[in-house]
């Protein structure tokens, strides 16, 4: 197959740089590179994909995609849900996957040093080992520490922990011309200068390319019980989680589960709750409290307090689920996504609202599904606000309009467009038509200045710029 001349120039220096078989034509190489999990992007092979193996080589690789212009995207594992890890035509993908060393579990500081493609259940498992865990839990454990972090992911465990942006304390990075900094460290609190670090974290690798990050860890706590709870109605639902976060019992899971969702994911798994069909036919929306503890007799009582403020929140039962049970729940939650594709959902939404207003948000939804001939399904992390709705509307047109309502109404409400996908490829429309245009600008500059030569992930978050 012949090639573009510029295009095997180029191959030859990433090969030179990265070494023998680590460079390669996009057309030669395993289409997982031209796509992430997004239902609505087109997948676009890359000129060329390169495996750089050093902080040395992804700054190799940079140089000389920066004296000869062409777009880089950076790859983890390729789970994200807004096409932001999908190439642009004619461009290098920079996959992380031999940059997957955990580089060390530091006891004493509680931190983590990694490369960005330790995948989250490596980094589980070593961490398990040393009595600590990282807390970040997006759904899918596959998913790597570089996309996490690109992304700003957060998942079920943000309501106790927070997101990714709040276990980094720091990064090393590449940036466009090839220069590496380093910014944070072994600690969680500087005021020396601006903030790199947060900077580039959700960034989506258009500002640099992360080659390690220092992660906070915490003690892993011993014990974990599972409560869930049938409700009548979603409103019951969402207007008990401010409640439940008041009580005190600081759960590590706090998370709502509509009917159909409920459906779909038992259809989809098999999952079977054990819950008798009576409720069943009464329940309307399911919340999922998991609360964790180092000393039993304590998470006891904290369960119990939990059972009866449930019962007083209108709850139609309150069930305390046995281990295998309680993890094929979650296991299920983690897939409801996959569950959505298999139903033939045209897209997904995760905005988020201040937990409190999240009634007023599902009221919303209702309307605009209704007013727009749309089937809208949904879940989310109740505890932090994050809704997840999978939008049934195959109509290009009636499903942007639908689309467009649900992320007005989130920011009507205090919210905004992502809590955790990212703005991506897909997103880009709707955040370029409602963002402020002053902040728009602002990111736009800082963009530039970063990369002035417009090569970091063009096509994400902003349109290239002309020339560019």
């Amino acid at each position: 197959m012949s090639r573009d001349p510029v295009v095997e120039s180029v191959l030859a220096e990433l090969a030179a740089a990265v070494g023998p078989g680590h460079a390669e034509p996009g057309d030669s190489s395993t289409a997982d590179y031209s796509h992430d999990e997004s239902l609505t992007a087109r997948p676009v092979a890359p000129a060329i994909v390169v495996r750089p193996g050093s902080t040395a080589e992804v700054s190799e690789v940079l140089r000389v995609a920066a004296v000869h212009r062409m777009p880089v995207t950076a790859r983890g594992t390729g789970t994200g849900l807004s096409g932001g890890s999908i190439p642009v035509e004619g461009g290098i993908v920079v996959s992380f996957e031999r940059m997957a060393s955990i580089l060390e579990i530091d006891t004493d500081n509680h931190v983590a040093v990694v490369q960005p493609g330790v995948t989250l259940d490596r980094l589980d498992e070593a961490t398990a080992a040393a009595g600590l865990v990282y807390p970040v839990y997006p759904g899918e454990y596959s998913a790597s520490l570089g996309g996490n972090v690109a992304t700003n992911a957060g998942g079920m465990r943000a309501v106790k922990y927070g997101v990714t942006r709040h276990q980094v304390l720091g990064l090393e990075a590449v940036l466009a011309g090839g220069d590496v900094i380093r910014t944070g460290g072994k600690f969680v609190k500087a005021t020396t200068g601006y903030d790199l670090t947060q900077l580039i974290v959700g960034s989506e690798g258009t500002l640099a390319l992360v080659t390690e990050a220092t992660l906070r860890l915490y003690p892993r706590a011993e014990h974990q019980v599972t409560v869930l709870a049938p409700f009548a109605t979603l409103d019951e639902v969402t207007t008990a989680v401010p409640r439940i976060v008041d009580s005190g019992v600081d759960p590590l899971i706090l998370e709502y589960i509509d009917i159909l969702t409920m459906s779909a994911m038992r259809n989809h798994t098999g999952l079977d709750l054990g819950i008798p069909p009576e409720i069943q036919d009464h329940a309307l929306a399911y919340l999922v409290v998991i609360l964790e503890g180092r000393i039993e007799a304590r998470l006891d009582d904290d369960v119990s307090r939990l059972g009866s403020l449930l019962a007083d929140l209108g709850a139609l039962d309150v069930y305390v689920l046995p281990p295998r049970a309680a993890a094929d729940l979650i296991d299920a939650r983690e897939k409801s996504f996959w569950a959505a594709k298999a139903n033939h959902a045209d897209d997904i939404v995760d905005v988020v609202v201040p937990r409190a207003a999240i009634p007023q948000f599902m009221a919303r939804v209702a309307e605009h599904a209704a007013s727009n001939g749309a089937l809208i399904a949904g879940c989310g992390h109740a505890g932090d606000g994050n809704v997840h709705l999978a939008v049934f509307q195959p109509d290009a047109e009636r499903r942007y309009a639908v689309m467009r309502a649900l992320f007005e109404a989130g920011m009507a409400l205090g919210g905004a467009i992502s809590a955790e996908h990212g703005i991506g490829r897909e997103k880009k429309r709707y955040f370029l038509e409602l963002e402020d245009p002053a902040k728009l600008d602002v990111m736009r500059r800082i963009k530039a200045a970063f990369d002035p030569l417009g090569i970091l992930n063009p096509g994400v978050l902003f349109d290239p710029e002309p020339g560019a």
